[in-house]
């Protein structure tokens, strides 16, 4: 039985935020921060991240705060509430997702040189990580409320309660809470070879990467591993061990990684999931540029998984 700790932590983890979660029902706490000049505004706009670039080339987050922040501070002044949510304080200033979504140019709620709204996922593996996780839970938080503006339950409009945390139904009273959809990946080993997959959804048509699912209702994470690996390539497994998790906001998903262990080595590939699914040697993951092959990006799980099976001997 293979046990295998992970060597580093995953993208879009370690916050440094203090989640704060018993201020979030403090309606007069929450009305002072979102006033206050040294809170800080995380702006979203059409599911883009504000970002810059920084003095060494690289990305970095664009947090706003004082007279930066004025045109984004919600307020029921001038209109509906623009959505927001308080996201926790950090080094006991109070942070804040705010979506411009609705303005056509959201370049007219931000000083002219704070930065441009672009997709966080080309920016992983570069972008600080504190700021990567911080960015990462806003994306994922407003997500959710611009899915859910009415109940699932009556179809009434949801109000914004416990500082975005919460929508409740205006009409029949019923609660909703933040979704995430659980999904598994993992890698599947027998002897000194690991099964990696190719499917027509993938980057680059020459990328291998561990298998994947989403967890199914009444479902436990064990009982998905083998449902998945055995739909996709006909492979039975056991021995599932749990390795480590990834937030994934594109568009709400926590990657669960995974290793099991194949019964046998007979491929039956489903074609309708999978292009191809082969066996790689530690040697072949070790230098795919010889084998002709490609491996996930550095910063996702995927590749987390393999690069830690392959130094485990």
């Amino acid at each position: 039985m293979l046990f295998i700790e992970p060597t580093r932590p995953n993208a879009y983890t370690g916050s440094p935020l203090d989640r704060a979660s018993g201020r979030r029902g403090d309606a007069a706490f929450l009305a002072s921060a979102l006033a206050a000049s040294e809170s800080l505004f995380v702006p979203l706009w059409r599911t883009r991240n504000l970002l810059r670039d920084g003095r060494q080339g690289g990305p970095e987050a664009v947090f706003l705060s004082g007279e930066s922040a004025r045109a984004l501070r919600p307020s029921q002044d001038d209109g509906p509430v623009r959505p927001w949510a308080f996201l926790g304080l950090w080094n006991e200033r109070a942070v804040f997702a705010v979506d411009a979504s609705e303005a056509e140019d959201p370049h007219t709620l931000v000083p002219a040189a704070a930065g441009s709204f672009r997709d966080l996922r080309p920016t992983t593996g570069v972008l600080a990580a504190p700021e990567a996780a911080v960015l990462a839970g806003a994306r994922a938080l407003l997500h959710w409320q611009s899915r859910h503006r009415f109940c699932g339950v009556c179809g009434g409009p949801c109000r914004v309660e416990q500082g975005g945390h919460v929508l409740r139904c205006s009409q029949c009273g019923t609660e909703h809470f933040p979704r995430t959809d659980p999904a598994v990946i993992m890698l599947v080993h027998r002897g000194d070879s690991a099964l990696l997959g190719h499917s027509a959804h993938f980057p680059a048509p020459t990328m291998y990467s561990t298998l994947a699912g989403f967890v199914e209702p009444g479902e436990s994470l064990e009982e998905a591993v083998a449902r998945e690996v055995f739909e996709e390539t006909g492979v039975r497994v056991r021995h599932v061990r749990y390795h480590s998790s990834q937030p994934w906001p594109f568009p709400a998903s926590l990657m669960l990684g995974f290793y099991a262990e194949a019964t046998d080595a007979a491929l039956a590939v489903d074609r309708a999931e999978l292009e191809d699914a082969r066996w790689f040697s530690r040697a072949e993951i070790r230098n795919p540029e010889a084998g002709g092959f490609t491996l996930p990006r550095p910063d996702s799980i995927a590749r987390r998984l393999i690069e830690d099976w392959v130094a485990a001997t």
